[in-house]
């Protein structure tokens, strides 16, 4: 069942700029210390934080919520799975409200240009206020 979805776009400039500007206090306001390592691995790094920009953004929209209302930058995670598979994990409140919403699976698909970094993530899962705990949610 579909529980929620959610799409957004970034400017790669704009996260670029923050990046420049602000440094590891933008960094480490925004993304998860994994999250850090595999960007900063790339060689063009300000593409793949705007592209887990987009999907932190996406999440929070199809939880309902938004980044505004309870739910911190740090408390939706963009992972990688071994084949390279973009995931999230929830944490905090974040992963409280994906459990009272009955989510059991999050698609996410990532893309950018050179300007442009688009996310979309849609959560799947049992009926919503479903008492089961969401496998994608830690420290809930």
């Amino acid at each position: 069942m579909l529980i929620g979805t959610g799409i957004d776009l970034t400017e790669i400039p704009r996260i670029q700029n923050s990046i420049t500007r602000f440094g590891d206090r933008f960094l480490n306001k925004i993304f998860t210390p994994r999250e850090r390592e595999y960007c900063l691995r790339k060689r063009n790094a300000a593409e793949s934080f705007a592209a887990r920009f987009a999907a932190k953004e996406a999440a929070a929209k199809a939880l309902g919520t938004g980044i505004s209302y309870g739910i911190h930058w740090l408390e939706i995670e963009v992972t990688r799975e071994p084949s390279g598979r973009p995931g999230l994990e929830f944490h905090g409140r974040a992963a409280q409200i994906a459990a009272q919403l009955g989510v059991t699976n999050a698609a996410v698909s990532l893309t950018h240009t050179g300007l442009l970094a688009m996310a979309s993530v849609a959560l799947e899962g049992t009926s919503a206020g479903s008492s089961r705990s969401s496998p994608l949610a830690r420290d809930a």
